[in-house]
Formats: structure tokens, C-alpha cells, sequence
């Protein structure tokens, strides 16, 4: 039996996105999307993010907070990019021109952040006010403070499982947890020192410790946790502390699954492995043409060979190149 070759930390990270993938590596990404043609396009472009070449995008548990928000902008438009391919209706309507109007020509920027701030506020409201409330109906049956708290926590992750299984029944959506597993399954290739071949790549793991579906897990834990600590005596008050302490779970979750991608021992993967449980429901085995798509994206953005040769001492022939 051949030994288990280590992962090793590649860097790279992306998302599903409608009929494609994007893939980013450090300030590079791109967006491969099979078009209804059956063609693979590809768009490659720079983000930079909110506060660049700050050092405060250096300092633990803070950086996540704006980690997390580049990546909200980031993830919006790329889909955007994929969805244009499947619009019926290229016109802009007037939403838009009024947006391109006030914005100077920067409607599908301006568009972008107003999508990601609803996006915070319904997430707001759904996880974090909502459970709270719930959590409220259980108090003329339990007393104890650190109970409801518990509670409140275990409502917020049904209602997460719930919406995530939910919405899988629809068709784009289970297509969207497929090309969701093609990620995974390329950087997983190439982190276990593996080429890059659409063979290997569906032969390797759909499950990665870096998923943004474990850092929602680590969140809902580090919530619960946090929430102890709020002692106030209002209603509104504990609505408010919640929403107010969300930056700091966010932080302290980025740095959580941050760990949990770079290194592969005992207490990692334990640590890894809710997460694990929460990817079998957003991570879906994809065909051998989304993996084509989903390899496209990576090598737009990153060189696995030149990875493979320093990492794992590969060596590569002329014909090869």
C-alpha cells in the first residue's frame, strides 16, 4: 500500500458560482463559466478589497472582519459575470441605467455592494435576531439563562441546515453544491501533490477545510460561546449586542478555519470535522464538464506545476511544459 502523501497549504480559494467556478490566488481570480454553447469562458481580473496593502489586513481575529466582507464583493461579482451568460434579456433596465447614471457608469459596482449589504442584513435577521426570539418561547419552561443560550444556538444551526438543504431541491441551486464539489476536488488534487487531470481531480475529496460552509460552522459556534457573555437586562439591548458582537465571531471564525487550512494533525481535523458534516449537505459530487470548468478556473490564476516541483519535488519534461 502506497503512503498517504501530507497536504500541504496551496493558498488558492474560490466559489461556486452559476455553471462555473472562481478561483483566486492572492490578488488574482478568475471566473470560468461553461457557456449554454458548451464552451468554457474565462475572465481574469485583480481584486484588491477594502482597506488593500493595509496593515491592518495583518492583524489576527481583525483582518477577518474585512477578509470576510472582500470576499461577500468578490463572490457577488463573480456571479454576476457567470449569470450574464444565462440572462434572456440583455437590456439594461431602468434600475440600471438609473444606477450607471447617478454612479457615472459604475452601476454594476454600486449594484454589487447594495446586493452584499441586503445580503448581511437578511443573513442578520434570519440567524441572529430570529433565533434569539425563538429561543424566547422556551422561557416559561426554562429557567436557566445559559440554557436558553444553548438553545438560541441550536435553533440558529437548524435554521441554517434547513435553509441549506432547502434550497438544494432546486435544480440550479444542486448544480451550483456540483460545481461547489469541483472546487474542492482541484484544490485537494493539487494539495495532495497530485497533477492536475480531470481523472485525478474526480477522484479526489470534495471536502476542504478552508469551505466557507465550516467557517458558518465556526461562526455559529463561536456565537453561542460569545453570546454568554452578553448580560444586559432589554430585549433591544440583547438584540443589539448580538448584531454588534457579529464582527468579532467573524474574526475569531477567519482565524479558526485560517488554522484549519493550514495545517493537517489530530486536533485540526477534529476541529475540521463539523464542518466535514456541513459540507455533506453544500458540496455535491460534479461531472467530469464541471471539473473541465472548474480546472480552466485554476489554471488562469495559478501554476500547480511550478507548486507540485517546489512542494513535492516533482520534475517535469519539455514535452510536458
Amino acid at each position: 500500500m502506497s503512503k498517504k502523501i501530507k497536504k500541504h497549504y496551496s493558498g488558492i480559494g474560490g466559489q461556486a458560482v452559476l455553471e462555473g467556478v472562481m478561483m483566486k490566488n492572492k490578488e488574482k481570480y478568475a471566473v470560468a463559466v461553461r457557456k449554454p454553447s458548451g464552451e468554457i469562458a474565462v475572465e481574469v481580473e485583480n481584486f484588491q478589497g477594502m482597506l488593500h496593502g493595509s496593515k491592518i489586513l495583518e492583524l489576527p481575529f481583525i483582518r477577518g472582519v474585512f477578509n470576510f466582507i472582500n470576499s461577500l464583493v468578490l463572490g457577488t461579482k463573480a456571479l454576476n459575470y457567470s449569470a450574464s451568460f444565462y440572462e434572456e434579456d440583455e437590456e439594461n433596465t431602468a434600475v440600471d441605467k438609473a444606477l450607471d447614471k447617478v454612479s457615472g457608469g459604475n452601476g454594476e459596482k454600486v449594484m454589487s455592494v447594495i446586493v452584499t449589504i441586503i445580503s448581511i442584513a437578511l443573513a442578520m435577521g434570519i440567524f441572529v435576531v430570529l433565533p434569539y426570539f425563538a429561543s424566547k418561547y422556551f422561557e416559561g419552561f426554562v429557567r436557566n439563562h445559559s440554557l436558553l443560550l444553548i438553545i438560541e444556538g441550536v435553533i440558529r444551526i437548524v435554521l441554517f441546515l434547513l435553509y441549506a438543504a432547502g434550497i438544494s431541491i432546486l435544480s440550479d441551486i444542486r448544480r451550483l453544491y456540483q460545481y461547489h464539489g469541483a472546487e474542492h476536488k482541484c484544490i485537494n488534487c493539487i494539495e495532495r501533490g497530485r497533477e492536475l487531470t480531470v481523472e485525478n481531480v474526480m477522484k479526489s475529496s470534495r471536502f476542504h477545510k478552508r469551505c466557507g460552509t465550516s467557517f458558518i460552522f465556526f461562526v455559529l459556534i463561536v456565537s453561542i460561546i460569545l453570546f454568554f457573555f452578553i448580560n444586559v437586562d432589554t430585549v433591544w439591548q440583547r438584540v443589539c449586542f448580538r448584531i454588534l458582537l457579529m464582527p468579532v465571531v467573524a474574526g475569531i471564525s477567519y482565524e479558526l478555519i485560517r488554522l484549519a487550512g493550514k495545517y493537517d494533525n489530530f486536533f485540526v481535523n477534529l476541529l475540521s470535522a463539523p464542518g466535514f458534516l456541513f459540507q455533506k449537505i453544500t458540496t455535491k459530487e460534479p461531472d467530469e464538464e464541471m471539473v473541465e470548468v472548474a480546472i480552466a478556473s485554476v489554471n488562469a490564476v495559478f501554476d500547480w506545476r511550478e507548486y507540485l516541483s517546489e512542494t513535492f519535488g516533482y520534475t517535469w519534461d519539455e514535452e510536458d511544459e
